[in-house]
C-alpha cells in the first residue's frame, strides 16, 4: 500500500517499480514478440550475416582467447555498473535528459562499431550472444519483468545475496588507472601512485557538501556567476544513504583519538574482508572481475541479444519501438535495483561501524567530537544548526502577503504575553491614525518575524540587525527569542485546544449512543400504533367496499326485463326512473373504484408498516434489554444541566489563555468519567473497556472515587432540581461581571423554549430539605451512601442524606471553565503571600544572616510579582502622557523583578527548612505573634472568603429568595466548592506561576550578568588607555603575559606568554616558597620579560593577598627591564667597549625579525582569572595542552582572557557534558548568586543566545577562528553556525590548505550552504590576509554590510562613487575602480573622525582645561549629527532609499544607513576597555568576602598576630587582615593592647567598618557594640533591600527574645576577657576576667607574662629551688598566680584568689589558696602600697 497520501493509484508503492501502464506496455511487447518469433528463421539470417561480415572487416582481431574477452566484459561491466564512466555513456546520458535518444543509443557500448581498436571484442561479444539467444528468452524476461512489478523480489534477493559477496569498487578517472587499479601487484613501482591518485577524487569529495540545484540558485542570484562556479569539480561528501558513520567521520575519529582506532577497525573489518581478498587474488590474473555471478551476467547477455535482435529483424516500427520501450524499462529497472543493492550493503557497512565506533570509545567523546547520525544530519542541513531542534510547526502563510486571521490571532497572543510588546502597542496616542499606525506596526512586525523565523530560517540576531525595514517595531525586535518561545507555548495552546475538542466530541458520541439506545423501543412502540391504525383503516376501507358491492348488485338485479318491450307495452313512464338508477349505478361504481384504490394505498402503507415494524425489532432485539438502563443512564447524565455542545465550541474557539483551556479540559473529563461511572453501573455490557490498548489498566485519580460513585447512584439528577445547573451559572457570572447585568431571556444555542425560570434555582416552596430527603429515600431514587469521601467522618449519612448531593454539585460547580476563569482574576487580585521562620529559621536567622527580610513578610500582594492585567494597565494609564506611561511600565517592571527575584530567594529558603512559604487570602483575625499561629495557615477556614462568595451568592441563589434551609444547603455547596476544590487549586497554581515567573526573570538576571561579562573588552594598556582612543587607534592583537600565582608554597607560580593571536609562546616557573624579586629568580624574570616583551602582565586574582603582592613587585621588575630595553644602545660610563657590544649582541637575539627600533611599552595589573581557573582543570585544558602543569594552563588562559574575554568564554562552551550538552562548564563560573535555584536546561539556553547576541554585535575573524582552537568558540555562535557546522568548516578549511581570502570564497568552495551563508556571512570577518598579486581585497569583506548591498547589488559601491562625484567604470577595470572608491570614500570619512576628536578636545580643554578622557569619547554618541563633514554625509540616502523600494526592490533604508556607519567605523568594537579592578569587585576577588558575610555589626573570629602602640592586629579567615584600635578594646581605658589580648590569642570582635580599598577591616572588643542589636547597624547598599512588606514588629520581638540568650553569652565572653560585669543596678559588679597590673614594690613580684616568669626562674638554676615569684593572673582579674620552683627545672604554678580589695591595682586584703585563708602579712611578707 502506498504510503504517500497522495498516490492513490500506488504509484508510490515500495515494492511496485512500475507503473500499471508500464505492465500494460510490456504485455503487448510480450504478445508482439511471440508473433515474431514465429518467423525467426528468416530473420537470424541476416543477423548471421551482419556478425561475419564485421567480422572479416575485423581480421584477426576476431579470434582473442578468453582471458581478452573477459577483461572487455569487466570492464563493460565497470562502465555499465558506473565505477567508470565511458564517453558513449556520458553522451547516451545527455541524450536521455534531453529527450533526444534515439534507436541506436539505446545499446550498449557494443553495438558501437565507429571504433577499430575494439572492433574484435564486440564480434566475440556478438558471437558468444548469438549461442545463448532463443526465441522465448525475450518473452521471459518480460514475464519476469512482469512479476516484479507486481512485486515479485525473488530475483532481487537473489542479486542481493551475491552483491554481498562482490568485491570493493575499484575507482578510476581513465582506462589505464582503472587497470593499474585492479591488476597491479604488491610489488609494482606504480602502485602508490596509483593508490594515490583513486584518493584523490575522495578528498574532494570532502569539500563539497551541499545540494547543487539549491546551491547553483543562489550563486546565480548573489553572484551571477554560476557557469564559472559550476566549471568547478565538485561531488558529495557524504554517502547516498544519509545516515550512519561516514568515513571521514571515522578519520576523524582516528585523528583525534590517535591510531590505536584504526588496528581496531583493521582488526574488527579482518573477517568481513576475508572473502573479497580471496577474490582478489583472482583478479591479480585477470579472472573473475565481474562483480555479477553467471547469472546476472547472462542477464546483461539477455539484454544484448534483445538489443541485436532489434537491429537485425527489422519488422514493424510500432513493434520494434515498444520492444524498445520494454527494454528501456528493464534497464532501468535493473538499474535502480543495483543502486539499491549497493545502498543497503552501505549500510549494512556503516551500520557495523557505527557498532565499532561505539565499542572503541565514550559516548561523550562521540558527542565532543560528533561522530553521530544526529552531526551528520545537523552538518547536511542548510538551516540554522540552532533551529535543528526548533520544530515547533508555522501557522501563518509562507507566501507572503497580509497577515491571516490564524497570524493576527498569535500575534495578539504574544503581545500579550510579552510587556514591552504590550507597552508599545498600548502606548497612549494623539489620535486615531497614529494608534492604528502603530497598532499595525507592531502587529505585522511579529507576523514578518514570525515568517523570517519559520520560513527563511533566519536566526533572531540577524533579524535584529539586517532585517529592520521588515520588523518594523524595536520592542519585537528586542525580544525575538521570547517570540520564539511565545510560539512554541501558542503551538500547545492550539494543540492542547484541538483535545479539548476531541474529548468533547468523545463525550457527545457517548451520550448520543446511549440516547440513541434508548429511542429505539420508543421507535418500535411507535410503529405498533401506526401499524394498528393502519389495519383499522384499511378493514374499514374494506367494509365499505363489501357495502357498495351489494348495494350495486341489489340496483342490477332489479333490471331484469327488457327496456325496450317495457316500453312498448307501458309507453315511456319509468324511462326517469330507469335513468335515475343507471345514474346512481355508475355513481356507486365510481366510489367503489375510489375505495378500492384507497384500500390498495392502505395495504401498501400496512405493508411498510410491517416490514419497518420487522427491521426495528430485528435491530432491536439485541438491545431490547438495554432500553429501560439507557433512560436510566440519560436520566442520570443530566446531560442540559452540564453542557451544551455549541457553546462549549464557541467558548473553545475564543480561548487564548492555557489555564483557561485546561479548565475546559478538566471540566469535561470530569463529566465524562461521572458518564463513564453510569454506563457502567447501568450498562456494564456496553461500558468501555478499563485497559488501554497495549493492556495496560487506564489510570484513574483516586479523589474523584466518591464523585464517580455519587454520580452513578444517580445524585447529579437530584441536586439540579434545588440548585441551578453549573454551566449557566458560569455563562451568568461571565456575562454580569462584564455589564453588571444580565439577560434572563437570553437563549441557550439551540434551545426550543428559553425561559427566565431556567437561568434561576429551582425553589421547592412546599418542602424542606429534609422532606425533600426522605420522600426520595421513600421512593429509591435518593440512595444513602456509606463513604463520606474525604469529608468529616463524623458526619452521619442518615444525619445528612444529601450530602452526597452537595458534593457532586460542588465538585461540578468547581470544574465549570467560565467560573473558575472569573474567581481566579478574583483571587490573584486578593491572594497574598506570607512567609514564616520554622524553628530552625527562627534560632539561625538574625540581622546578618542571607535570609533576613524573607522570614517575616506579612500579607504581600501576588500580584506584585506579575506585570499589570489590561484592565489595571487602563486604569492607571487612563490620565498619563506618553512619557508617564513609559515612566510607569519601567517602575511596574522594576518591581516585578525585584519581587520575582525575591520569591527565588525564598524558595531557596524554603528548601534549605528555614521558613515556611504561604499563599493565601487574608486571614478573618489578626495577631501580633502571628508568625507563631500555625492553626492560622492550616486550614482555609481562617480566609475571608466574603469577595468570592458574594460573587458566587450575586449568581447562585434564587433572586426572589428562599427558605433559610434551601439558602443553607447552596451555602455549604458554595463553601465546599471553595475550600475543598478551588482554594486548593488556585493556591497550587499561583505557587507554579510564581515559580515559573521567578526561574524566568532569574534566568534573564543570569543573562544580563553573561551579556555584561562577555561585553568586557580587550585589556588595553596603560600606554594606551589613557592617550589614544580605541575608535581612532583600537587595542588591536597584542602580546600578553599571564601569571598564575600560586596560594599553596608548594605549588610553583608560572608566568606564561602569548603572541599577537594568542598561541602559547613560552613560560616560566617560579619555586613555591620563593620570592619573585630575590636572587635568581629576579634575573630569569627579566630575562623573560626581554625575551617576549608583552604590552602587559596580568596577574590573576586567585592567589589572593599573595597576588597583590606579587602585582606591586611585577611593576618594579616591569620598569627595570623596560630600562634596560630603553638603554640597550647606551652605553654606561663604567662599561667597556667590549662588554657594550656583548650586551648589544644579547639584546639583538631578542629581537624579532620585523622588529623595529620602537619603544616598548608594559605596564602589570590584577585581571580576574575565574574563567582561566576553569580552563586549567577542565578537558579541553587537558587535550590543549596534556604535559603541562594546571597553573600553567590557568597562566595561559589569563594571558588570552585579557586579550579576548569573548573568545575564553566561547571557548568554555565546546565541552560537552556526560549528557551530551554543550556549556555545563559556564554553570561553574559564579555569574549570578542564584544561578544554582535555576534549571540547568533553561539557564544554557539563555547563556547560549546571548552569547550569540554579543558575538552577531562584534563579529568574528573567520580565519582565526578556523586556525586557533581557542578562536573557535566564537564561529559557534555566529548565526547560522554551530559547534557540528562549525567543526565542519574547520575540517574543510584544513583540507582545502588554504586561507579564506574573501566572503565569495565561502560560495565559491561550496563551505556552507545558501541559508547559512545569508544568515552567518555579514558577521564573519575578513582580516589580516595575505593575498596572491591577482586577487583583490575587498574592504567591505571586514564591515558588518552584508554582501547584498555590495555583491548581489551595487549599492554600497554606488554610495561611494556618489559620495567622491565619480562616475561608474565601464570598462574592464571596473572591480579595481569600485574597490578604489570604497578605499577612497573610507579613508575620507577616518580622517572625518580624527578631526572631530580633535575638535571636541580642543573645545573641552578651552573650556575645562586638560581634564578631557580620551578614552570615553565615543564618534557615535558624543559628536552631533550636523557635526559631521565627510562626503557620504552629503548624500540623501532617505531619497535613495525610496528610489530603491519604488524600483520594486524592497525597503532598505537600515541598510544605507549602517552604509554610511561601516564607511566611517569599520566593524568598531562596541565593548568598552577592560577596567582595572578596584574597589568592591578587587575586595571580592582577594578576600573572597562581599557585603553579606562581612558587614558592620557581624561578630568574627580571628588570632591576635601583633600589638602595637595603636591597637591590635588579628588575622581573620582567609588571611583578610583586621585591626582593633586602643580605643575599642574595652569600655575602659587601656594603655596597652597586652592588657587586654595577647599574641596569639583568638578572639570573637565585632566588625565595625570594612575598609575595601585598603583591604582590611575594623573591629571592636567595647561591650557597647556588643549589645547593639544586629537591625541597628546599618545594612549595605548592595545588599537587597528589605521588603515593604516585611513586619518589623515581629522582627523586633524575635530579637528582643535573643537578647537574654546574647546577653548570657557575652557575660561569658566578658569573663574570659576580664571585663567588668555590670548589675541590673547599674552598678559594676564583682570584676572577674581582666589582666590587670598591680601596684606592689616585692621583690618577688613581677607585672609580665607567665613565660617571663618562668624563664627568668629557670636561668636562675639550682640556685632558684624553693623561691617563688608571683605575676598578676591571666585567668582572673581577681587572682594571683604563683611560679614555685619545685627542683631545677620543674616549676608549680599555684592560683590564688583575691578578695576585699581596694582598687583595681591592689592585692587583695584575704588572698585564698583553695579553701585555706592566708593573711596578707604572713603571705611572703608582701609589702603593699595602696
Amino acid at each position: 500500500m502506498s504510503s504517500n497520501p497522495d498516490d492513490e493509484d500506488g504509484l508510490f508503492d515500495e515494492n511496485d517499480d512500475s507503473s500499471d501502464e508500464d505492465i500494460a506496455v510490456v504485455k503487448k511487447v510480450s504478445k508482439k514478440r511471440k508473433a515474431s518469433d514465429k518467423s525467426g528463421a528468416e530473420k537470424k539470417k541476416p543477423k548471421q550475416s551482419w556478425i561475419d561480415d564485421a567480422a572479416e572487416e575485423s581480421g584477426d582481431e576476431g579470434d582473442d582467447d578468453d582471458d581478452e574477452e573477459d577483461d572487455d566484459e569487466n570492464e563493460n561491466d565497470y562502465i555499465k555498473d558506473d565505477f567508470v564512466v565511458g564517453e558513449d555513456e556520458v553522451e547516451f546520458k545527455k541524450k536521455k535528459k534531453t529527450g533526444d535518444l534515439e534507436d541506436s543509443d539505446d545499446d550498449d557500448e557494443e553495438d558501437d562499431d565507429d571504433d577499430d581498436d575494439t572492433g574484435g571484442r564486440k564480434l566475440s561479444k556478438k558471437k558468444r550472444v548469438k549461442k545463448k539467444r532463443s526465441n522465448l528468452e525475450l518473452a521471459e524476461e518480460d514475464l519476469d519483468l512482469i512479476a516484479e512489478a507486481r512485486g515479485d523480489t525473488e530475483r532481487e534477493a537473489k542479486r542481493r545475496e551475491r552483491e554481498e559477496a562482490a568485491r570493493k569498487t575499484v575507482f578510476g578517472r581513465d582506462q589505464d588507472e582503472l587497470q593499474k587499479g585492479l591488476f597491479y601487484d604488491s610489488g609494482d613501482d606504480d602502485a602508490p601512485a596509483a593508490a594515490e591518485a583513486r584518493s584523490k577524487p575522495a578528498k574532494r569529495r570532502m569539500v563539497e557538501q551541499y545540494d547543487e540545484d539549491g546551491m547553483d540558485d543562489f550563486i546565480d542570484d548573489d553572484l551571477n556567476d554560476q557557469s564559472q562556479i559550476m566549471a568547478s569539480a565538485r561531488s558529495d561528501a557524504y554517502d547516498e544513504e544519509g545516515a550512519g558513520v561516514s568515513e571521514a567521520q571515522l578519520n576523524e575519529a582516528s585523528e583525534i583519538f590517535g591510531t590505536d582506532y584504526l588496528e581496531f577497525m583493521a582488526n574488527e573489518d579482518q573477517n568481513m574482508d576475508e572473502e573479497e581478498e580471496l577474490t582478489g587474488k583472482y583478479r591479480e590474473r585477470g579472472v573473475g572481475v565481474d562483480l555479477l555471478d553467471s547469472d546476472e551476467s547472462s542477464d546483461e547477455d539477455d539484454d544484448d541479444d534483445d538489443l541485436f535482435g532489434d537491429d537485425d529483424r527489422g519488422g514493424d516500427s510500432v513493434q520494434a519501438s515498444q520492444k524498445r520501450e520494454a527494454l528501456k524499462l528493464k534497464r532501468e529497472k535493473k538499474e535502480l535495483a543495483r543502486q539499491e543493492r549497493r545502498k543497503q550493503k552501505l549500510q549494512q557497512k556503516n551500520a557495523k561501524r557505527k557498532a565499532q565506533l561505539r565499542r572503541a570509545f565514550e559516548p561523550v567523546q562521540l558527542i565532543e567530537n560528533f561522530c553521530t547520525d544526529r552531526d551528520d544530519e545537523i552538518r547536511r542541513l542548510d538551516a540554522p544548526e540552532r533551529f535543528f531542534d526548533w520544530k515547533t510547526p508555522f501557522h501563518g502563510s509562507s507566501e507572503g502577503g497580509d497577515p491571516s486571521e490564524e497570524e493576527e490571532e498569535e500575534a495578539m497572543w504574544i503581545i500579550g504575553r510579552i510587556p514591552e510588546i504590550a507597552s508599545e502597542y498600548f502606548a497612549p496616542s494623539q489620535n486615531m491614525e497614529e494608534m492604528e499606525e502603530r497598532e499595525k506596526r507592531v502587529m505585522n512586525s511579529i507576523v514578518q518575524a514570525l515568517r523570517l523565523l519559520h520560513v527563511d530560517k533566519l536566526e533572531p540576531a540577524f533579524i535584529k540587525r539586517y532585517r529592520e525595514d521588515l520588523v518594523a517595531s524595536p520592542a519585537v525586535r528586542e525580544n525575538l527569542y521570547r517570540i520564539m518561545d511565545e510560539d512554541d507555548e501558542y503551538n500547545t495552546m492550539v494543540t492542547a485546544r484541538t483535545k479539548v475538542g476531541e474529548i468533547l466530541e468523545s463525550v457527545i458520541r457517548d451520550v448520543d449512543h446511549i440516547e440513541a439506545t434508548g429511542a429505539e423501543a420508543d421507535f418500535v412502540q411507535k410503529l405498533e400504533v401506526d401499524l394498528m391504525n393502519a389495519e383499522e383503516k384499511l378493514e374499514e376501507a374494506a367494509k365499505q367496499e363489501s357495502e357498495l358491492k351489494v348495494e350495486i348488485e341489489q340496483l342490477g338485479s332489479n333490471d331484469g326485463m327488457d327496456e325496450d318491450d317495457d316500453d312498448e307495452l307501458f309507453g315511456d313512464d319509468d324511462d326517469n326512473d330507469n335513468e335515475a338508477k343507471k345514474e346512481k349505478q355508475e355513481s356507486l361504481k365510481k366510489h367503489l373504484a375510489t375505495i378500492q384504490s384507497l384500500m390498495e394505498d392502505r395495504a401498501e402503507k400496512v405493508t411498510d408498516i410491517q416490514s419497518k415494524l420487522a427491521s426495528a425489532q430485528a435491530t432491536s432485539r439485541e438491545s431490547m434489554q438495554d432500553q429501560g438502563p439507557a433512560r436510566e443512564v440519560m436520566r442520570k447524565t443530566c446531560r442540559q444541566n452540564l453542557w451544551n455542545a455549541e457553546d462549549i465550541v464557541d467558548y473553545l474557539s475564543g480561548l487564548t489563555d492555557m489555564r483557561h483551556v485546561v479548565d475546559l479540559n478538566m471540566y469535561l473529563s470530569l463529566i465524562k468519567e461521572g458518564n463513564d461511572a453510569i454506563r457502567k453501573k447501568e450498562m456494564p455490557m456496553l461500558s468501555q473497556s478499563d485497559k488501554t490498548k497495549d493492556g495496560r489498566k487506564k489510570s484513574r485519580r483516586f479523589d474523584r472515587d466518591f464523585y464517580r460513585t455519587c454520580v452513578s447512584e444517580g445524585l447529579r439528577s437530584i441536586c439540579y432540581k434545588f440548585l441551578l445547573p453549573p454551566n449557566r451559572v458560569g455563562i451568568k457570572m461571565e456575562d454580569m461581571s462584564q455589564s453588571q447585568n444580565f439577560d434572563f431571556n437570553k437563549a441557550m444555542p439551540g434551545e426550543q423554549n428559553p425561559s427566565p425560570q431556567n437561568w434561576v434555582a429551582p425553589m421547592l416552596e412546599s418542602q424542606s430539605p429534609d422532606e425533600f430527603a426522605n420522600e426520595l429515600i421513600g421512593s429509591g431514587e435518593l440512595v444513602l451512601l456509606s463513604s463520606s469521601g474525604g469529608t468529616d467522618p463524623g458526619d452521619q449519612e442518615t444525619s445528612d442524606p444529601l450530602r452526597g448531593c452537595r458534593y457532586v454539585a460542588a465538585m461540578e460547580l468547581a470544574h465549570e471553565p467560565r467560573v473558575r476563569r472569573h474567581l481566579r482574576n478574583i483571587y490573584r487580585r486578593h491572594a497574598v503571600l506570607s512567609t514564616r521562620p520554622t524553628k530552625r529559621g527562627t534560632e539561625i536567622i538574625d540581622a546578618f544572616h542571607d535570609y533576613y527580610g524573607l522570614h517575616l513578610i506579612k500579607d504581600k500582594g501576588v500580584k506584585e510579582h506579575f506585570p499589570m492585567d489590561e484592565k489595571e494597565s487602563a486604569e492607571k494609564k487612563a490620565m498619563l502622557g506618553p512619557d508617564e506611561c513609559r515612566e510607569l511600565d519601567r517602575e511596574m517592571k522594576k518591581r516585578e523583578h525585584e519581587s520575582c527575584l525575591q520569591y527565588l530567594r525564598i524558595l531557596k529558603a524554603e528548601h534549605t527548612g528555614h521558613i515556611s512559604v504561604h499563599v493565601h487570602l487574608p486571614l478573618k483575625e489578626q495577631f501580633d505573634d502571628w508568625y507563631t499561629h500555625d492553626e492560622q495557615y492550616a486550614t482555609r477556614d481562617k480566609q475571608d472568603l466574603r469577595a468570592l462568595m458574594e460573587e458566587l451568592e450575586r449568581v447562585y441563589f434564587p433572586l426572589d429568595g428562599d427558605t433559610d434551609e434551601w439558602n443553607d444547603e447552596r451555602k455549604k455547596i458554595l463553601t465546599q466548592a471553595l475550600i475543598q476544590f478551588l482554594l486548593p487549586r488556585f493556591e497550587g497554581e499561583i505557587r507554579r506561576e510564581l515559580k515559573e515567573a521567578c526561574m524566568r526573570i532569574g534566568v534573564e538576571a543570569a543573562g544580563e550578568n553573561l551579556y555584561n561579562l562577555a561585553m568586557e573588552g580587550p585589556y588595553r594598556p596603560q600606554a594606551l588607555m589613557h592617550t589614544e582612543n580605541r575608535f581612532l587607534y583600537p587595542t588591536g592583537d597584542l602580546p600578553m603575559v599571564g601569571i598564575c600565582c600560586s596560594a599553596d608554597p608548594k605549588e610553583p607560580t608560572y608566568l606564561a606568554s602569548v603572541t599577537e593571536r594568542g598561541a602559547f609562546n613560552d613560560h616560566l616557573a617560579i619555586p613555591g616558597g620563593t620570592r619573585v624579586d630575590s636572587g635568581k629568580n629576579r634575573e630569569k624574570v627579566i630575562t623573560f620579560l626581554l625575551q617576549s616583551r608583552p604590552a602587559a602582565v596580568l596577574v590573576g586574582t586567585s592567589g589572593g593577598f599573595e597576588s597583590r603582592i606579587l602585582h606591586r613587585k611585577m611593576n618594579d621588575l616591569i620598569n627595570e627591564a623596560m630600562q634596560r630595553w630603553k638603554d640597550k644602545d647606551i652605553q654606561g660610563e663604567d662599561e667597556d667597549d667590549e662588554d657594550f657590544e656583548a650586551r648589544r649582541a644579547s639584546f639583538d637575539k631578542l629581537r624579532y625579525e620585523d622588529d623595529e627600533d620602537e619603544e616598548w611599552a608594559c605596564n602589570a595589573d590584577l585581571i580576574d582569572d575565574n574563567v582561566a581557573q576553569l580552563f586549567g582543570r577542565s578537558v579541553r585544558g587537558k587535550k590543549e595542552f596534556p604535559d603541562h602543569q594546571t597553573n600553567l594552563k590557568i597562566a595561559v588562559s589569563i594571558a588570552r582572557y585579557a586579550k579576548d574575554p569573548l573568545g575564553e568564554l566561547t571557548y568554555a562552551w565546546s565541552v560537552a557534558s556526560d549528557t551530551g550538552n554543550f556549556g555545563a562548564e559556564l554553570l561553574y563560573i559564579n555569574i549570578h548568586p542564584m544561578q544554582q535555584q535555576l534549571p540547568r536546561t533553561l539557564l544554557l539556553r539563555q547563556y547560549e543566545r546571548t552569547l550569540c547576541e554579543v558575538v552577531a554585535a562584534i563579529g568574528v575573524d573567520v580565519n582565526a577562528a578556523c586556525t586557533l582552537d581557542h578562536l573557535n568558540g566564537l564561529l559557534s555562535f555566529a548565526p547560522g553556525f554551530g559547534p557540528r557546522k562549525t567543526a565542519s568548516l574547520k575540517q574543510s578549511v584544513e583540507q582545502l590548505g588554504e586561507t579564506i581570502g574573501s566572503r565569495r570564497f565561502l560560495l565559491e568552495k561550496r563551505l556552507m550552504g545558501p541559508v547559512v551563508y545569508n544568515n552567518a556571512v555579514a558577521f564573519l570577518r575578513i582580516r589580516n590576509v595575505d593575498v596572491d598579486d591577482g586577487h583583490i581585497m575587498n574592504p567591505l569583506d571586514d564591515t558588518r554590510l552584508h554582501p547584498d548591498v555590495y555583491t548581489r547589488h551595487n549599492w554600497a559601491i554606488k554610495i561611494a562613487t556618489d559620495a567622491l562625484e565619480r562616475a561608474e567604470d565601464e570598462t574592464r577595470n571596473k572591480e579595481r575602480a569600485s574597490i578604489k572608491a570604497l578605499r577612497d570614500v573610507m579613508d575620507n570619512s577616518a580622517q572625518e573622525v580624527e578631526r572631530l576628536f580633535l575638535a571636541t578636545k580642543e573645545e573641552w580643554e578651552a573650556l575645562y582645561g586638560p581634564t578631557f578622557k580620551v578614552f570615553e569619547w565615543n564618534p557615535k554618541v558624543s559628536v552631533p549629527s550636523d557635526k559631521w563633514r565627510d562626503k557620504v554625509e552629503e548624500l540623501d540616502l532617505d531619497a535613495f532609499a525610496g528610489m530603491i523600494e519604488e524600483s520594486g526592490h524592497g525597503k532598505w533604508n537600515s541598510h544605507l544607513q549602517m552604509i554610511k556607519w561601516e564607511f566611517r567605523l569599520p566593524y568598531s568594537d562596541p565593548r568598552a576597555p577592560m577596567e582595572p579592578l578596584t574597589g568592591d569587585k578587587l575586595f571580592k576577588l582577594i578576600t573572597g568576602e562581599s557585603d553579606q558575610s562581612l558587614r558592620p555589626g557581624k561578630e568574627v573570629t580571628g588570632k591576635v598576630m601583633r600589638n602595637g602602640d595603636f591597637g591590635s592586629r588579628v588575622k581573620l579567615e582567609g588571611d583578610i587582615p583586621a585591626f582593633i584600635p586602643l580605643r575599642n578594646l574595652s569600655d575602659e581605658h587601656v594603655e596597652t593592647a597586652e592588657d587586654i589580648v595577647t599574641i596569639g590569642m583568638v578572639v570573637t570582635a565585632v566588625i565595625t567598618e570594612v575598609k575595601k580599598d585598603h583591604m582590611c577591616v575594623d573591629m571592636s572588643l567595647k561591650m557597647e557594640d556588643f549589645k547593639k542589636k544586629p537591625s541597628a547597624w546599618d545594612r549595605p547598599g548592595s545588599l537587597p533591600p528589605l521588603d515593604d512588606h516585611f513586619d518589623w514588629r515581629a522582627s523586633n520581638s524575635v530579637e528582643e527574645k535573643k537578647s537574654k540568650e546574647r546577653e548570657a553569652r557575652l557575660e561569658a565572653q566578658q569573663l574570659s576577657l576580664g571585663h567588668t560585669k555590670v548589675g541590673e543596678d547599674g552598678e559594676p559588679k564583682k570584676r572577674a576576667g581582666r589582666v590587670a597590673r598591680r601596684a606592689c614594690a616585692h621583690p618577688a613580684f613581677r607585672n609580665v607574662r607567665h613565660d617571663q616568669v618562668d624563664k627568668e626562674l629557670k636561668e636562675g638554676g639550682a640556685a632558684m629551688v624553693g623561691e617563688a615569684l608571683v605575676r598578676p593572673s591571666s585567668k582572673s582579674s581577681d587572682s594571683l598566680a604563683v611560679h614555685w620552683v619545685v627542683q631545677e627545672g620543674s616549676i608549680k604554678v599555684v592560683e590564688v584568689l583575691e578578695e576585699d580589695k581596694d582598687n583595681d591595682a591592689a592585692i587583695g586584703n584575704i588572698l585564698k589558696i583553695k579553701v585555706r585563708l592566708i593573711c596578707i602579712l604572713q603571705f611572703l611578707h608582701f609589702s603593699c602600697i595602696p
